[in-house]
Order: structure tokens, then sequence, then C-alpha cells
């Protein structure tokens, strides 16, 4: 009979930590910045908790990791430490040891309870390169007119078909420049995509907009996602989803 395996002590504290996507580095998958991560966990000296069994790992959990190639500045994931540590001095180490473009931006002690439950819905940029926003202001009040818009995506289980316009909770557009980042010549959609299964992305919007319309939506030049959290229903507003966690901390 095997052996039973030595059984960890549980975390004796859980940190909460966003980061961001950026540059380059917007490319990086969901299992390439594990590694990186671990790897700077490592290089940081943070006395990681483990899970027990046979094959233990560091306590990290991942929660609404974006798509690769879109760039983001509210990504989460928590960890659980064997030691009590200053949140403020592992964000400096972590930031320090990741590549720049993968930036730490924060870290809370958990107050308790699910990270995931909170984020409800994500708040996107599309730029669209070289395309007029009275091109797209048509197309999308008949996308938010329409109750189902289905729309098709290649997943790993195959051609997959499922309603986009569902997930839609807020879309907009505005014209390129109001910005010193945005490119010349460029429409800006403003999107709020409610999180659901399987998960709606910008490029899924920008699908439905061909689907409903017809008009030729020009690949997105970048998808940024500026925030994911709770949603307000009323308003169509993501909110911050660490602020019970300050609240509680004081």
């Amino acid at each position: 009979m095997r052996e039973q395996p030595e059984q960890q002590a549980p975390p004796v504290q859980r940190l909460r930590i966003r980061y961001a996507k950026r540059g380059r580095l917007r490319f990086t998958s969901h299992r390439d910045f594990s590694r990186a991560f671990e790897r700077a966990i490592s290089r940081a000296r943070v006395p990681m908790a483990f899970s027990s069994g046979f094959n233990p790992h560091p306590r990290i959990s991942y929660a609404g990791a974006s798509p690769t190639g879109a760039a983001s500045e509210a990504e989460y994931l928590e960890i659980g430490l064997a030691q009590v540590l200053d949140p403020a001095e592992v964000a400096r180490a972590l930031d320090e040891s990741l590549p720049e473009g993968l930036d730490v931006l924060e870290v809370v002690v958990s107050a308790g309870g699910s990270l995931a439950d909170r984020l409800e819905a994500s708040d996107w940029e599309i730029t669209l390169n070289d395309t007029s926003p009275d091109e797209l202001r048509p197309a999308i009040d008949q996308l938010l007119a329409t109750p189902v818009v289905m729309v098709e995506r290649m997943t790993k289980k195959g051609l997959r078909s499922f309603d986009a316009r569902a997930a839609i909770a807020l879309l907009d557009v505005r014209p390129g420049g109001e910005s010193p980042s945005d490119p010349p010549s460029c429409a800006i959609l403003r999107v709020v995509l409610r999180h659901g299964t399987p998960s709606v992305r910008p490029d899924d919007v920008l699908a439905a907009l061909r689907e409903i319309s017809g008009t030729s939506v020009r690949p997105a030049a970048l998808a940024q996602r500026l925030a994911q959290g709770p949603l307000d229903a009323q308003t169509g507003t993501v909110g911050d989803p660490l602020a019970p966690d300050r609240d509680a901390a004081g």
C-alpha cells in the first residue's frame, strides 16, 4: 500500500492580487502567465502554503483570466501563505520579479468569501482602426434592439454556436483622438459583458455586429479590459471586487 503523504498546514493568510497584462505581454496565455507567476513567487521568496496530497502545489487560485491577445488592467488571483506578510511588501517583491508588462497593481488581505463570485462582468474597450463611429452606430442600435444574436466560435470541443446578445449589458462607441493614447482614424467600442458559460469575448461582439447588420467590422487593433467585478444591472457599470476586502481591513 502506498504510504499516505504528509498533510500540509492550511494557509495562515490569503492575499488577493490585481495585476495587468500590457504591451506585448498581452499575448501571454493563461498557462504562460501561471508559469511566470510561480517563478516570480520563488524569486521573491514568498512563503507559500501548499496543498496536501502526493503532488503538493502552491495555493494559487486564478479567477476570470482574459483571452490571449487581450490587454487588461483587471486580472485577479488569490494566494495562500504560510506566514503573515505585509501586502504592500508582497506587491513590491512580486512586481519586481515579474517581466515588464505583467504588472502587480494591488495586493489586499482576503476578507473571505469567493473572489470568483464577485467577478460578474467585464468592462472592455475595443479599438477599431480605419473605422468611423458613424458607420457603427446603426449596427449597434440594431444589435441592442435584437433579443438574440447567435455567433459561432471554434473551441476546444469544436465549433460552438451561442447567443452573444444576452451577455451585453452596455454597448457604445466614440471616435478616437479623445485620449492621447488613441490612434488616429479609429472607432472605440465600449462594451460591458456579463460573465457566463461560454464566456462572450470582444471578438464575439464584433461577430454579432457583422451578423446582425452585415456591416464590415474590421478586426480589433486592441481589446483592453478596463475592469471586472460586480455588475450594476441598472447602470451597466462594473464595480471593484476588492472593495469588500479593503473595507474589512479598515
